[in-house]
């Protein structure tokens, strides 16, 4: 964001909500069992439930997929240079980050 990279700010704030979201628990893992609103817990922090911590192969599978799925959208856009061409430089900072130091 320092450096005023729009490409990398937008690709890495999705792939961060994507990752956000693999950490979810699923509604009825977390004990909201039936849906019904006269059988959903009550107070603050009632209805909190602990995230799914992902393992470093899990977090390179969801980068990948954030990745892929930009290019086979610029791949679905080329009328759309401009917009194919963002995707693909989004997926290329996405893939930058697995190829640093220390990854798998």
């Amino acid at each position: 964001m320092r450096a005023r990279d729009k490409t990398a700010v937008s690709a890495l704030r999705a792939t961060l909500a994507a990752l956000d979201n693999a950490e979810a628990v699923p509604v009825d893992e977390a004990g909201l069992r039936g849906g019904a609103l006269e059988h959903a817990p009550v107070g603050a922090g009632a209805t909190e439930a602990a995230r799914r911590e992902l393992s470093e192969s899990h977090v390179i599978d969801v980068v990948r997929a954030e990745a892929a799925e930009r290019l086979e959208a610029a791949v679905q856009l080329t009328a759309r240079a401009d917009r194919a061409a963002q995707l693909r430089a989004e997926a290329a900072v996405l893939l930058r980050f697995l190829d640093g130091p220390g990854t798998a």
